[in-house]
């Protein structure tokens, strides 16, 4: 594995996928003719009328103005330049730490599930990776100045068929999303959830932190229910490799300096596609070489030119997961392996 690739990623240690209940149907959701999970029907509700937020989910589309660096004190945008020359290095979850606040908006945790469990007087939000947030519906408030914690602390209550969560005591080692967004111990944010349909949760996120931004920050998160799938356990393990242990606290200089020039006849032999599972997902990775640039296209989403930290080792521009090849005798391509924090995922090349 590449030096700096083994420096930016933690392995992880995943349930197999063969594990107990994987192939389980979720019991007691409606379900069409055929048994296919009906997700389209009504909101279910508790025995006082609320509805009930109880299930898996995962993580769907997201939006507002988390990206909007005009909102950011100066401060803030400096970091988030530092973390991205760093490839994103210093993200908590990759030292084995809770994402705190950056776990409402985005995957938190390797495949973005978590389970809802609800009760009159406190709803629990639990996470693969063993996290939690407790959410107090009991008519408390929220003390003035907590001791901070990585998952901060939360309160509840319900307007109408909604319901709303306050949240601070946050420390500041955490982000508010993946790309390094970071905040001070003032932040507090106010959350409104909606369950408009059984299959789907929608969240209004508000962000204030006046040590950090000019103005409130907000963010749409729509969730989805997770039918007939199971959370596996991801545990984390700082894994270092030697005389590598060091390189998180001295750092990683910056793309231009630590790439290296591959010549485009070695690059050639890279372009094709691959596929294999990641965690419960079929991935198809397609690498393509336009004017001596190697570029990465993960599924659906778009084209990431590939910076090359050594022959067979490269790191999206722009920061992400890091990519290596593996070859035949001849140097050609026959798999890519994508290497982040759980572990190293491995997709064959397929014929064309």
């Amino acid at each position: 594995m590449n030096r700096l690739v083994a420096t930016l990623f933690f392995l992880a240690l995943t349930t197999p996928l063969s594990a107990q209940w994987i192939s389980l149907p979720t019991p007691g959701i409606p379900r069409t003719a055929d048994g296919a999970p009906d997700l389209s029907g009504p909101t279910p509700r508790t025995a006082d009328g609320r509805p009930d937020f109880t299930g898996l989910w995962r993580t769907g589309r997201t939006g507002g103005d988390l990206s909007d660096r005009s909102k950011f004190q100066p401060w803030v945008n400096t970091l988030i330049d530092e973390h991205d020359s760093r490839y994103f290095a210093d993200n908590p979850r990759f030292h084995c730490l809770p994402s705190g606040p950056a776990a409402i908006n985005s995957g938190g945790n390797s495949y973005g599930l978590r389970r809802i469990l609800q009760h009159p007087t406190v709803i629990a939000v639990l996470y693969n990776d063993g996290s939690y947030r407790e959410i107090f519906m009991d008519g408390r408030e929220l003390e003035e100045n907590p001791l901070p914690t990585w998952m901060g602390y939360s309160v509840g209550r319900w307007e109408g068929d909604t319901l709303v969560v306050e949240s601070n005591g946050y420390n500041d080692k955490t982000w508010l999303n993946s790309r390094g967004v970071s905040h001070t111990e003032q932040l507090r944010m106010t959350e409104r959830f909606r369950r408009p349909n059984f299959g789907r949760i929608e969240i209004e996120v508000a962000y204030e932190d006046p040590g950090a931004f000019e103005s409130p920050l907000n963010a749409t998160i729509q969730m989805n229910f997770a039918a007939d799938e199971v959370m596996l356990e991801t545990v984390c393990v700082e894994a270092y490799l030697g005389a590598e242990r060091d390189h998180w606290s001295t750092g990683v200089t910056g793309r231009d300096a630590t790439s290296v020039a591959v010549a485009p006849e070695i690059l050639a032999r890279y372009v094709g596609t691959y596929r294999g599972m990641y965690l419960t997902n079929d991935v198809t990775i397609r690498i393509t070489l336009e004017d001596g640039q190697l570029f990465l296209q993960r599924g659906g989403g778009g084209r990431a030119p590939l910076a090359a930290q050594s022959e067979t080792a490269f790191l999206p521009e722009g920061g992400g997961w890091g990519y290596t090849f593996t070859a035949d005798s001849n140097g050609m391509a026959t798999a890519i392996s994508e290497v982040h924090v759980s572990g190293a995922w491995t997709f064959d090349r397929i014929p064309e």
